[in-house]
């Protein structure tokens, strides 16, 4: 009798919080019954038990920010069939590419007493300025049921049912009104992607961008009402220099602000 093979999954994390992984290890039941159709086969935030691969899955976590973990995506990468980045700093660098706006060694002279032993480098970047990723799932942190979603559908051999709209659309769904237009509170709704289910303007603030930029954000419209409504620039620019912050669209916008704001 022939014996099936059963998909292997792997779990990894470079420099991050580890709130992405909770966020799986979240599932619960559902992580339970995903056991019985995939092995977990490396996973260290949920169980020391280490299975060499190839992987058919794996979800990385985290953004390169030391040699050391530039090289390793590259070796996990050659190992796995389908790599997909979740959360903000695997697909958009997270809170620690706010360092990419500056120069690094003058952060770490202000942190280390003996900063020449720290090993890291010029720029946190996501894993997508590394190797090829298959699939990115945004969020600070990530949404549970959009990783059963994107593993269900991968088993089966389906392509993952995902949000591409805006929090805006999410708004709307909950009958939130508008706090950008009716309150003039910074919301970053128009230009961010679904998957929070617009948690932040349920309860009269502004959205802070957790999962990144919409499929095609105009930022240049944003911006332009925001600006209408007093909002400053300095204050976009924080607004856009948060989880996301090396996202291309919103490092392009903080630019284009800042730039202004010197002229």
């Amino acid at each position: 009798m022939k014996q099936i093979k059963i998909p292997k999954l792997a779990v990894w994390k470079f420099t991050s919080c580890d709130g992405c992984q909770l966020s799986i290890l979240d599932l619960e039941d559902h992580l339970l019954e995903i056991g019985q159709r995939i092995e977990i086969a490396y996973f260290l935030e949920a169980s020391s038990r280490k299975v060499k691969g190839p992987y058919d899955i794996s979800l990385v976590e985290g953004s390169i920010s030391t040699p050391e973990e530039e090289e390793t995506i590259h070796k996990i990468r050659k190992q796995s069939k389908f790599l997909i980045a979740i959360g903000a700093c695997a697909t958009a660098g997270g809170i620690q590419a706010l360092r990419n706006f500056r120069d690094v060694a003058e952060f770490q002279k202000i942190v280390y007493p003996n900063p020449e032993y720290i090993e890291t480098l010029k720029y946190a970047t996501p894993i997508s300025h590394h190797v090829r990723v298959d699939l990115e799932l945004r969020g600070c942190p990530i949404n549970k049921t959009h990783v059963l979603e994107v593993i269900s559908a991968l088993l089966i051999g389906r392509k993952p049912s995902l949000p591409h709209h805006s929090v805006c659309i999410e708004c709307k769904k909950r009958g939130n009104p508008c706090i950008l237009v009716s309150k003039g509170i910074l919301c970053m709704g128009p230009v961010t992607s679904a998957g929070c289910g617009a948690i932040c303007p349920a309860y009269n603030r502004g959205c802070y961008g957790c999962f990144g930029p919409s499929e095609s954000p105009n930022l240049h419209a944003f911006i332009s009402l925001a600006q209408r409504l007093g909002i400053t620039n300095s204050t976009l620019i924080h607004a856009l220099r948060s989880f996301n912050a090396f996202a291309d669209s919103f490092r392009e916008a903080s630019i284009y602000l800042e730039a202004s704001e010197e002229s």
